[in-house]
């Protein structure tokens, strides 16, 4: 049986997505990839934002029916063809999901002055759990590498984090080349 807390806090969105959503203005289509049972589609639907949910996980994208600004996508986002053809997003969110394969697509989801924001597991995270399979975890600064040529990063990190859950994860808040600079920092 799961108590409330622990729902509650598995809906609660990640701090470093919290931290770095003033970058995504109220009104932008953000799309949440592999958004499990939606707690970034939630919190940024509630910040007026339109968005598209997207997870393999039919019982738990169901979750997202009826939530007010929220389009639910039920995909496998690791066969066949990236579902969302040509379309662009003002922001794309990623959380503790990996899938190499998709990275350009991604990448290309982004509009010229988009937000990219990826928060998820990294090598050394085995000493932790799950997951630990080299498939799933990032190399050191792969993230960095990945949007080098494409976006500009506005914060990266990478390293352990302790607490209830202690992890090895990167973080990485980028924008498109397009967007006015300097960007406005969350403090």
């Amino acid at each position: 049986m799961t108590n409330r807390t622990d729902h509650v806090e598995r809906l609660a969105p990640s701090s470093w997505i919290q931290r770095f959503s003033p970058l995504i203005a109220a009104g932008s289509r953000v799309l949440d990839v592999a958004c499990g049972r939606g707690r970034h589609a939630r919190f940024f639907a509630a910040r007026g934002c339109r968005v598209v949910a997207v997870d393999r996980d039919a019982a738990a994208i169901a979750t997202l029916d009826g939530v007010a600004g929220v389009t639910p996508v039920a995909a496998d986002l690791e066969t066949g063809a990236w579902p969302f053809g040509n379309e662009r997003f003002d922001a794309i969110v990623v959380t503790n999901y990996l899938h190499r394969a998709l990275f350009a697509p991604l990448l290309s989801a982004v509009r010229g002055d988009g937000v990219l924001l990826y928060e998820t597991f990294a090598a050394g995270n085995e000493a932790h759990g799950k997951p630990s399979n080299p498939d799933f975890l990032l190399a050191q600064g792969e993230l960095l590498t990945v949007v080098d040529d494409r976006l500009t990063v506005v914060a990266f990190e990478q390293g352990a984090v302790v607490g209830d859950r202690p992890a090895v994860l990167q973080r990485l808040a980028a924008v498109g080349r397009g967007r006015r600079w300097p960007p406005l920092l969350p403090l």
